[in-house]
């Protein structure tokens, strides 16, 4: 492969890389990451060690894994009760409820 050849492609791959990552920024814009909301295998990331990301909660409303929402709305979203009667809201930081056994 010439030098000309390999320059493009570098060029080509630091442009996709480029473009991914604005295209995921701009459209994170006006969103924050609420823990504890979403059902099994709905979460947009975080799940826990030993998963990967989007998809990959395994219990309804668990914890640690989180889902894209408007700014300002996570705790403000109704979600069941806890089995106990305890209210179960959404949260900006990690929670330890609702884990996976």
């Amino acid at each position: 492969m010439s030098k000309t050849m390999k320059s493009v492609a570098i060029v080509g791959a630091v442009a996709a890389a480029m473009t991914a990552h604005s295209t995921t920024t701009a459209s994170a814009a006006g969103k924050e990451k609420c823990y504890g909301i979403s059902l099994a295998g709905e979460n947009d990331c975080a799940a826990g060690a030993g998963t990967t990301c989007a998809g990959t909660s395994t219990v309804d409303y668990q914890g640690n894994a989180w889902t894209l929402v408007d700014a300002g709305t996570c705790a403000e979203i109704e979600l069941p009760a806890l089995a106990d009667g305890t209210p179960r809201q959404g949260s900006l930081e990690e929670l330890s409820r609702d884990l996976p056994a």
